[in-house]
């Protein structure tokens, strides 16, 4: 059937397939730049990164930087105009297969716009190959761009990475998993140019692959793809269900099917890749990977990770390397959600039942927060303001992959705000605490897992989790101005309005501030994290829940956020929902005035208090180097080869 199929359709192929052609299409349209002036990989092409993406700014290729005869390209998908003209070929095709996904009876009623579907679902089949242009050259490790990001980084990462594993059981691209897990160069303990760390998280397909390797006692093989078609690496991120291959993701992104080279006894190797790392995992090695600057915009400590043998580093003439950076979002990841957004948000109702929309949070770093609206129709003919059938869906959306590492979900119901959507975070955030009843509406995950970027929890990937679900009519008017002359105990002030029936107050500085050289041994973790379980930072807390009486002014505001900095976290909502959501943990700095336990129930009758100050056992927040923004500056000063990009980023 399939031989038949391709008889009669042709291999259709469209799209880039590598990044040479897309980058000569692009320069033309006017989406990017060459620089030839030499630039540094060790954080100059990291500093560029940023300004770039907060003006808006094209791709750049910097085709001589130093230490390395390879070209690098940054901000490739730096704007969504840009990815949309990337994938121009292929947007609406893939959308249009997600709505047959979800009725697939649209075929009949509307075929005159899903004529092309059997065409374009034939370019999710991987093509086996015997050959391919990646494995025209050989090279080392060492000499390819060691681009670092962040002054604390451990070493030079593959930042756009779609690391590929096969089943050990029965391999094959059929069953397969392309994961974008980081990928440690240099630096720690690695041998030159004989290893690279690889670090993965929870609910990361390739641990499934792992851990069939490890009960099989024979090393996993790994290919670290770079490159190739521009559809790679956002394939690499998209949530599919597990046992769903993202090759067949990404051959439908790219147009055209991904030809796989298949070798007797090696994992298949993506032909039109620029480069590819090829080795294996051995069972029971780790070594130290990172720290690394990471999308919460902290840094990740180093850990023991897998560590990877390297045998091979193939590239195909005229190779590209691409980089991105992450740091405090948004960054140039970001607009990596909003394409998955874009092309899965419709599918969410048929994997969740009631559920109408959930949003990541990338202001807050993805994970620590989520919004949802679901649906109450258990009981249509009976009026209640208690939440059932959201708390069955909060359960549901806590049991879904990634989304299970969230630490705060908010979910309301669509019924009291038809139109609603869980991406209008002001608007969610409103219709919640106009709604929430302190002593009902909070339920707590205890010695749950969060991600493991996370610092702010009890352990290494450990933690907990708070879902708020609200519905009914609205209880409480939200205030949006204070009064003069607020009564504080010793140690705080300085309130601020965040949002309507939000405000931020100054608390008492937690000493020490986080440090980045913390043990990596499992041992000095655990010391940290037992030091925090401990510490008193509490105390200050419970003083100001007892100070806000019945008649105290902060009484009618709902939340209240204990900070280092309310100027800064009322600045912007970016700053409150980064503050907020990634410097607390809902088990151990979730408060509340006239708190008590019901039946193992924690509720309370005042105002909500989180406490997000910065705490030891945090990771530091990353911060630039001085001497390589003056340096980027001078870049950029007139008559300057980043002169024309970045005058005014």
């Amino acid at each position: 059937m399939r031989q038949t199929l391709f008889r009669i359709f042709g291999d259709h192929s469209m799209g880039f397939r590598n990044l040479r052609d897309c980058c000569r299409t692009l320069q033309k349209e006017g989406h990017l730049v060459e620089i030839d002036h030499p630039i540094d990989p060790h954080l100059e092409i990291a500093e560029v990164q940023r300004r770039l993406f907060r003006a808006g700014g094209p791709a750049v290729l910097f085709t001589r930087p130093k230490c390395t005869a390879f070209p690098v390209l940054i901000n490739l998908y730096g704007t969504q105009a840009r990815i949309e003209r990337i994938f121009a070929d292929t947007f609406e095709r893939v959308k249009r297969l997600v709505e047959l996904k979800i009725d697939p009876t649209q075929a009949l009623q509307k075929p005159w716009r899903y004529w092309r579907a059997p065409l374009d679902a034939l370019s999710t089949l991987p093509k086996r190959v015997s050959r391919g242009p990646v494995m025209a050259h050989t090279t080392s490790l060492s000499k390819l761009p060691g681009v670092v990001s962040w002054p604390g980084d451990g070493g030079p990462f593959v930042t756009l990475p779609a690391v590929y594993t096969e089943d050990p059981n029965c391999p094959s691209p059929h069953r397969s998993n392309l994961g974008m897990y980081r990928v440690q160069l240099s630096g720690n303990d690695y041998e030159t140019d004989r290893e690279v760390g690889l670090h993965y998280q929870l609910h990361r397909g390739i641990g499934v692959h792992h851990a069939a390797a490890l009960r099989r006692g024979e090393p996993l093989k790994v290919a670290v793809f770079i490159g190739g078609s521009p559809a790679m690496a956002p394939s690499a991120v998209m949530p599919l269900p597990e046992g769903l291959p993202e090759l067949t993701f990404a051959g439908v992104l790219a147009g055209h099917r991904i030809p796989m080279i298949r070798r007797p006894g090696r994992p298949s190797i993506y032909a039109d890749a620029d480069f590819v790392i090829e080795g294996t995992v051995i069972p029971g090695a780790t070594k130290p990977e990172g720290p690394f600057g990471d999308h919460l915009g902290y840094y990740a400590r180093q850990h023991n990770f897998p560590v990877m043998q390297v045998e091979h580093v193939w590239h195909r003439d005229g190779a590209i390397w691409p980089v991105t950076v992450v740091g405090r979002p948004p960054q140039e990841d970001t607009l990596f959600g909003w394409l998955v957004h874009e092309l899965t948000g419709p599918v969410i109702p048929t994997v969740l039942p009631g559920v109408k929309s959930v949003h990541a949070v990338d202001a807050s770093g993805v994970h620590p927060l989520l919004l949802a609206v679901g649906s109450e129709r258990y009981l249509p003919w009976r009026a209640s303001d208690r939440p059932s059938e959201l708390l069955t869906q909060a359960s549901a959306i806590l049991g879904q992959g990634q989304l299970s590492l969230a630490k705060y979900l908010f979910i309301v119901a669509d019924g009291d705000a038809p139109g609603i959507d869980a991406h209008d975070v002001e608007a969610i955030f409103s219709h919640l605490l106009a709604r929430a009843d302190w002593r009902r509406d909070l339920h707590f995950h205890t010695e749950s897992t969060i991600d493991t970027l996370d610092y702010s929890g009890s352990g290494f990937n450990v933690g907990s989790k708070l879902v708020i679900a609200a519905r009914g009519d609205a209880i409480r008017e939200l205030p949006r101005e204070l009064p003069r002359g607020i009564s504080l105990p010793e140690g705080f002030g300085n309130p601020r309005v965040c949002l309507p029936g939000v405000v931020a107050i100054q608390g008492p500085t937690i000493e020490p501030r986080p440090a980045l050289a913390i043990p990596s041994s499992p041992e000095g973790d655990a010391a940290i994290w037992r030091a925090a379980a401990t510490a008193p930072w509490s105390a200050p807390i419970e003083q100001l829940t007892a100070a806000i009486h019945r008649d105290h002014p902060l009484r009618p505001w709902p939340l209240i956020v204990v900070v280092d900095d309310p100027d800064f976290t009322a600045a912007t909502l970016a700053n409150f929902l980064w503050i907020t959501f990634t410097r607390s943990n809902p088990a151990a700095d979730v408060h509340g005035v006239e708190a008590s336990v019901h039946q193992k129930h924690w509720g309370c009758r005042g105002p909500l208090v989180i406490d997000a100050r910065l705490k030891p056992h945090h990771a530091p927040p990353v911060e630039e180097d001085p001497a390589v923004t003056a340096a980027v500056d001078a870049l950029c000063v007139r008559g300057g080869p980043l002169a024309k990009l970045l005058s005014d980023a």
